[in-house]
């Protein structure tokens, strides 16, 4: 079954020879300016932030940028896909576990999980066998419907994850549609799995893996987040009070004077679940550009000051 490749680098504006970093600023752009949050079109920026959210989970990792790269450059954006033997998913050479693949796995695909097909083909899920040994590859269909599982991911934001939610999440075959109303619980973690018994095949049972979404202002360790705060020179040496973003509302912090990159401040309870907090690591940013009158400060306070960090 052939669905629409999809161009990651002109998602995030990005050419194919982007650095990481290139890549990481450029979803962090797109991703403050089109966060369901603060768009006031709520749901084009959300299918917006879903589709730099695909982007950016295949570019930022190597292995999985790697992979996308070989399709070649005659898979351009718009043209048919069908994925090459060895691709994960459902049309992946691993086929069921634990016997060959059929023509059948290709015909199963998920919706409302955020991610479109061409992801769950090249990097999703897979069914799950019960015996027929073998080796991957085409088989004919196999002589008894044994029921199988069935997995897949799941894109679930930090919001949801900390607050919790329900999703609705389809599973489309070739002669049916399900619909399934999947809980998310609050304080749910990247890679755990969501059992929803008996809608796999044949009575097994349907596991959706958490992909949580990459979000501009926070990186997830556990139950907690932690976010960069950039400060101007003056703030670390003079103190501060700074507001800072949480997934609800901004908090404010004080800075004390003094304060040196990488120093690191918690703010209890603002992390994923019960436990999660927020850590703040601290980068002094100075400017790059000064006016002849910020220059002569600069200089002048070199000449007042006495402290040297190479001492």
């Amino acid at each position: 079954m052939s669905v629409q490749y999809k161009d990651y680098y002109q998602s995030l504006g990005v050419a194919r020879t982007a650095s990481a970093d290139e890549i990481k600023k450029a979803f962090r752009k797109l991703a403050r300016e089109f966060h369901p949050d603060v768009a006031k079109d709520k749901k084009k920026a959300e299918e917006k932030f879903k589709e730099i959210n695909e982007a950016y989970e295949v570019l930022s990792d190597a292995d999985k940028r790697k992979k996308y790269d070989e399709l070649g450059a005659n898979w351009k954006s718009g043209a048919e896909f069908r994925p090459p033997p060895g691709a994960g998913g459902f049309g992946g050479g691993s086929g069921y576990r634990g016997r060959p693949m059929s023509r059948e796995d290709f015909q199963t695909h998920f919706g409302g999980t955020g991610f479109s097909d061409f992801f769950e083909q090249m990097f999703g899920g897979q069914r799950r066998g019960n015996g027929f040994g073998g080796q991957p590859g085409f088989a004919e269909e196999p002589e008894a419907e044994e029921s199988r599982d069935i997995e897949g991911d799941i894109l679930v934001t930090l919001e949801e994850a900390k607050r919790g939610s329900v999703r609705t999440v389809t599973v489309r075959r070739e002669n049916r549609t399900d619909s399934h109303q999947v809980k998310i619980p609050a304080g749910i973690t990247e890679g755990q799995k969501l059992r929803i018994a008996g809608r796999g095949e044949h009575g097994g049972d349907l596991y959706l893996r958490v992909r949580l979404a990459k979000h501009p202002e926070f990186e997830v360790d556990g139950h907690n987040l932690i976010h960069e705060l950039e400060l101007a020179p003056w703030e670390a040496a003079l103190g501060a009070e700074i507001a800072v973003p949480t997934l609800a509302a901004k908090v404010n912090i004080k800075i004390p004077a003094g304060t040196a990159s990488g120093q690191k401040f918690r703010v209890r309870g603002h992390g994923l679940g019960k436990t999660g907090d927020l850590h703040i690591t601290v980068k002094i940013v100075v400017p790059d550009k000064l006016t002849d009158a910020q220059k002569k400060l600069w200089e002048q306070l070199a000449k007042e000051s006495k402290f040297n960090p190479r001492d």
